[in-house]
């Protein structure tokens, strides 16, 4: 059963990937149709249509993460370049993630023109800073939900978490959701017999330590076994907001024991 379940999970992410949505554009024909409407066709069916944009092959965030890298080597820091912007920002593209992209670019593009880009990036992003709009943005990525803040177990995490329950029947599932830098305490899941925990990655890049061991990246769909009565900790990468699945393994005598905080000397050393 508990097979069936994981697998029926992993269908409705994979759908959720698919599914994305898909760019409908009417520049060329609104703007040119008249004057070069071949030109217009090419545009909005062929470069916006099935062939480019909408082919599934790149999602459209790292589309428009290219995009706006190519026109900002070229110097193209035009209105165009601020379209590109602005739909970037509806395919997900965070304030942290175009501001990392423009500092890379400009040891390639040029300072000059990463001081453009800059600019305009800035406009676009103005009211990114509101914690609420990136979590808004957040939950568009996945198909659970962010769900309540944490409270039963703020005092066991670093930053602010969420929590929503997904099955309360056969497994214990709950969707728990971290803000950038949001991670929890060193803890034990406890059991004599069984026990234990599984995350299954679903939105955003976090991290999975275990005592002694490297720290292992989660991304979506990534599967992390955790036996009972293994020291650990999971959270959010410093530059992403990050959602796993917990699945509560059954056990005999099954407790969890907090432990202390993952200091930021020890987190840090992960972002590097």
């Amino acid at each position: 059963m508990n097979r069936i379940i994981l697998i029926s999970l992993f269908t409705l992410l994979t759908f959720h990937v698919m599914a994305q949505e898909k760019i409908v554009q009417t520049a060329g024909r609104t703007q040119l149709g008249e004057f070069a409407p071949k030109f217009a066709e090419l545009n909005d069916d062929v470069l916006f249509g099935e062939a480019v944009w909408n082919d599934p092959t790149l999602s459209l965030h790292d589309r428009s993460m290219v995009t706006i890298s190519i026109l900002l080597g070229k110097g193209l820091v035009d209105s165009s370049f601020r379209s590109h912007l602005e739909m970037g920002k509806r395919h997900g593209i965070t304030r942290q993630e175009i501001a990392a992209l423009l500092t890379q670019a400009a040891f390639y593009a040029g300072w000059p023109n990463a001081w453009a880009g800059f600019r305009v990036a800035k406009e676009v992003w103005a009211d990114s800073t509101d914690m609420a709009t990136e979590k808004e943005r957040f939950q568009q990525e996945m198909i659970f939900p962010i769900g309540e803040p944490n409270t039963a177990y703020a005092k066991y995490f670093i930053g602010n978490s969420y929590l929503a329950p997904v099955s309360r029947e056969q497994v214990y599932i709950s969707n728990v959701t971290f803000e950038p830098r949001c991670r929890n305490n060193w803890h034990i899941h406890k059991a004599t017999k069984g026990g234990g925990q599984m995350l299954v990655g679903v939105a955003g890049r976090g991290w999975y330590q275990e005592e002694g061991k490297p720290a292992q990246e989660i991304l979506p769909g990534t599967v992390i076994h955790i036996p009972a009565n293994v020291k650990h900790w999971h959270g959010a990468a410093a530059d992403s907001w990050f959602a796993h699945l917990a699945f509560e393994i059954p056990g005999e005598n099954a407790s969890n024991e907090w432990l202390e905080p993952v200091t930021d000397e020890e987190y840090d050393k992960l972002q590097k």
